[in-house]
């Protein structure tokens, strides 16, 4: 175990962690919401520091990361648990499990990631798969040193981390793929254990520390795909920035939904119109197999061509379309 960071010693033997948006206050001996964070004697510990749980060599694109070097690949990592509760959870056998019955491929350094990202010919480092800030004191490590070796870094997120959490891990964070489940909270407090207005803080806090951010929403059958809920989404990331690309993935039945329907596809592709006509420039559709491309909102022009996540072209030039000489946001080899 090691010692947590970004929490507080209270009276009574209490702890409080604010690592993330549920500001959990711990009795001795006693989890936090995560599971993995626990009050010994007065001290919190996290017990997912280095023990991996996935770690595999990703395109970038499945993070998925579409504008941020895009045809690289990312060395993609996690450990075990979640602050959130989702029944739909696409990856509920390590976010979900619970502590005692978690397989772990074992305890490795953070030196050693960073080692066989480099030796695998990444130009990244993903924390994925499972929730990162869950097992923030490894990422922040992994990350530090990732940076001082010249790779980018980026975390695939559902952006319940405080602020605090946020500007901590900043100077040696890149990106970041925030999920935004609903814009119902609601649907966050039945679904996920959690609200929303923490999330859209968190998207509002990492754009504004300048972090690139790309949004994503899983749209599920009758809980979150409302024609009023999908333009509620799609306007509030054009009204932070119509640059910031949207993702709207299919739902595949799943744990605790797996008598749900599967999304529709012409359910995504109506809500990408509806992303276009909110202004945002970029929407791409996910579980959806063929082409997605980038397109220059100005020219149409195809500035990347995808298969997938195969990158089949790239064409943009010094950030630039061009065919129009348009900038193309996004962070580029």
């Amino acid at each position: 175990m090691k010692e947590a960071m970004l929490y507080q010693k209270e009276e009574n033997g209490k702890v409080h962690c604010f690592l993330c948006s549920h500001h959990c206050r711990i009795s001795d001996g006693k989890f936090g919401f995560c599971k993995v964070r626990q009050n010994i004697d007065g001290t919190l510990y996290t017990h997912s520091y280095g023990k991996l749980i996935a770690q595999q060599v990703d395109p970038i694109e499945k993070k998925p990361l579409y504008h941020f070097y895009p045809g690289t690949e990312s060395f993609s990592i996690a450990t075990k648990g979640c602050n959130f509760t989702c029944g739909f959870c696409q990856n509920w056998q390590i976010s979900q499990t619970a502590k005692e019955k978690s397989v772990f491929i074992g305890e490795v350094s953070a030196e050693y990631i960073v080692k066989k990202a480099i030796e695998s010919g990444c130009r990244s480092i993903s924390c994925t798969y499972t929730e990162p800030t869950i097992y923030f004191e490894y990422a922040y490590e992994v990350c530090n040193i990732a940076k001082s070796k010249g790779l980018s870094t980026a975390f695939v997120t559902n952006g319940y981390m405080t602020n605090e959490a946020l500007q901590t891990i900043r100077p040696y964070l890149d990106a970041c793929n925030i999920d935004l489940k609903s814009f119902n909270d609601d649907f966050y407090r039945k679904n996920c254990g959690a609200r929303l207005e923490p999330v859209l803080q968190t998207i509002r806090d990492a754009y504004k520390a300048e972090l690139w951010v790309e949004i994503t929403t899983l749209v599920i059958p009758g809980e979150n795909d409302s024609e009023d809920e999908l333009e509620k989404i799609a306007e509030f990331i054009a009204e932070l920035s119509p640059d910031i690309p949207w993702h709207i993935s299919r739902f595949f039945p799943q744990y605790e939904f797996g008598q749900k329907e599967i999304t529709k596809v012409e359910t995504i592709e109506h809500a990408k119109t509806i992303g276009l006509k909110a202004g945002l420039r970029y929407v791409y559709l996910g579980n959806v197999p063929g082409e997605s491309n980038t397109i220059c909102y100005n020219c149409k022009n195809v500035v990347i061509q995808r298969d997938g996540y195969r990158v089949k072209k790239i064409s943009v030039l010094k950030n630039r379309c061009p065919v129009c000489s348009t900038h193309i946001s996004g962070k580029w080899k």
